[in-house]
């Protein structure tokens, strides 16, 4: 994956190097919302980079059973995590970053990297599964060299 991200970096800073830096921090900031938006989509579907789906969670006990109720279904993981306040997006004239921010960001890296964390303050300490929050698939850097092509047209024009 990394001689891919090496060849798409080549490939793309051949074409941005042209521009204005304004202009190359403009179609940066452009191209880092589309792959926020992309990455945001592939969270909320619950699949990893290479479509994959993440580890579902593990079972909790049951603490009471209550007559009369109706059980609920498992909620989806990660439905905040992707929320516009906790994933950030960073862009200059040189580089572009996606990533998590605050308390969001010990969160995503320990299901990024399956490592282990207590279940609450005071709770046990558990090994999370390792869940691949961030990451390119080839569909993504498709997307990303598109939404390159798309801006710089769109550069071009003004």
């Amino acid at each position: 994956m990394s001689d891919d991200l090496k060849s798409l970096e080549r490939w793309a800073g051949a074409l941005l190097s042209k521009l204005e830096p304004s202009a190359r921090r403009s179609i940066n900031m452009q191209v880092a919302r589309d792959l926020r938006r992309s990455q945001q989509q592939r969270i909320k579907a619950q699949l990893a980079p290479d479509a994959s789906p993440y580890t579902p969670r593990k079972n909790r006990k049951k603490l009471r059973d209550k007559q009369g109720r109706i059980k609920k279904k498992k909620a989806a993981m990660f439905t905040k995590i992707t929320q516009a306040k906790s994933f950030r997006v960073t862009a200059d004239q040189n580089q572009i970053g996606v990533g998590f921010f605050a308390r969001v960001a010990r969160i995503a890296r320990v299901h990024q990297f399956g490592l282990k964390d207590k279940v609450s303050q005071n709770g046990p300490e558990v090994v999370y599964e390792k869940r691949q929050l961030l990451g390119l698939s080839d569909v993504e850097k498709e997307k990303v060299r598109d939404s390159m092509l798309k801006h710089l047209e769109q550069t071009r024009h003004l």
